[in-house]
């Protein structure tokens, strides 16, 4: 929580955080300043003290909304570096922030930077300035040590905004399954009521319009795949592709709010009309996996236990895993969850590299569950996934409900 950064800035000897960019789809600033929209800002955490935001005149109503102290960029002109740097605008840019980072004690020390901006700009500016300041060292991290330990556990607001996206993704789910169980098939395909066939493209337009009416983005986009598609866990789904009866469709929405605020994410397979023999063994494979682990877990537990459960599940049903082969591309082929908020993916993280110093269900935690099996040479894949979240008291709680059902009934024309 935020309450744990100055903790974690002493324990990696940094003395500020430079979070850059717009608040929005930005995480690390949007984290900060709520539901505040700028499209350019500056805010600076220093250590053992509040953030610093600074804004431009014209958002200085939204830069108010954040709650936080606030300066105006006006208060350092940007004519006087301009011509104090003969017209040279990097440079003038660099001086400007030059005297910034003076003016708040931080022309010397560790500042870790963050945000999500153009690079090659502000890769131009740290250089200026490492030139300008050599007494501060500039910081980033590959594996965020501070800001994404923080938002690892949430305070029960933040819990209840992710439970609200569930209850908007479950409603949009519901959506498309109503939608398709109203079209018919023809040769084992369904159709319009113009006769053409309905595609993966159509049902992706449709989820969009019902993910738009609820106010909500979806920027990272939708995986609704058919077929072989279904059988690689990352594949989009050919906009192309007909929606073909007896086959797996691997539906993985993952939706935030507006603006991009906090992500909501959960997959269903689903067969249109009926299942296969062999998909249905496999459905069924995944979903007691799913049962068997949902029913397993436990408040401050390392969160790879349940991933090495998982491998051990599907490897006793004769199923590759990423444990007994790192590079299998059959099976069972990628961790059983991974963290959410503000970041799709965030801490605690369950596979291969999580961390017995980090990567534990704390209260606080909010976490996917999702085994697969996937054989792209059967044109088939199965995935289940919901989010969960360790409660203040320990509990451990699904936060949005929705079936679990593999078939979705079709009639014939």
């Amino acid at each position: 929580m935020k309450r744990d950064l100055d903790q974690l800035m002493h324990a990696y000897q940094v003395d500020a955080l430079w979070i850059m960019g717009p608040t929005t789809h930005n995480p690390a600033m949007r984290y900060f300043t709520g539901d505040a929209s700028l499209t350019s800002a500056d805010l600076f955490k220093r250590r053992d003290q509040p953030p610093l935001l600074f804004y431009r005149s014209m958002e200085r109503d939204e830069a108010a909304k954040s709650g936080l102290t606030t300066r105006c960029y006006d208060e350092y002109p940007y004519k006087t570096f301009y011509e104090q740097a003969s017209g040279d605008v990097a440079q003038a840019s660099a001086l400007r922030f030059q005297k910034i980072l003076t003016d708040l004690g931080l022309d010397h020390g560790r500042i870790a930077l963050y945000g999500k901006i153009e690079f090659g700009p502000q890769f131009d500016l740290t250089q200026r300035l490492q030139q300008l300041l050599p007494a501060v060292e500039f910081l980033g991290f590959s594996e965020d040590p501070i800001l994404l330990s923080a938002m690892m556990t949430k305070d029960e607001n933040e819990i209840k905004r992710i439970e609200r996206m569930g209850q908007i993704t479950t409603w949009v789910v519901a959506q498309t399954a109503d939608f398709l169980s109203h079209h018919r098939a023809k040769n084992g395909v369904l159709i319009k009521p113009d006769g053409n066939p309905l595609t993966i493209g159509e049902v992706k337009r449709k989820i969009n319009l019902w993910l738009a009416e609820q106010g909500v983005d979806n920027p990272e986009g939708t995986i609704f795949a058919i077929g072989r598609d279904a059988a690689v866990p990352h594949s989009t789904g050919n906009p192309d592709d007909v929606l073909r009866l007896g086959e797996t469709i691997v539906f993985d929405i993952f939706p935030c709010e507006a603006g991009g605020g906090y992500y909501y994410d959960f997959t269903r397979t689903w067969c249109l009309g009926y299942a296969t023999d062999e998909a249905l063994k496999l459905y069924e494979q995944v979903l007691s996996v799913y049962h068997q682990i949902t029913q397993e877990l436990k408040p401050n537990t390392f969160f790879k236990t349940y991933h090495d459960r998982t491998c051990e599940l599907f490897e006793a049903m004769g199923h590759p895993t990423v444990r007994t082969d790192p590079t299998t591309q059959k099976g069972y082929v990628h961790s059983l969850g991974h963290g959410l908020g503000l970041h799709v993916h965030e801490y605690p993280v369950s596979g291969a590299y999580a961390k017995e110093s980090r990567d534990i269900l704390v209260p606080g935690t909010v976490f996917t569950i999702e085994p697969g099996l996937y054989y792209p040479e059967k044109e088939m894949g199965v995935r289940l996934e919901d989010t969960y979240a360790v409660l203040p008291n320990g509990e451990i709680t699904r936060l949005a409900e929705y079936p679990l059902d593999l078939v979705i009934p079709i009639q014939e024309a």
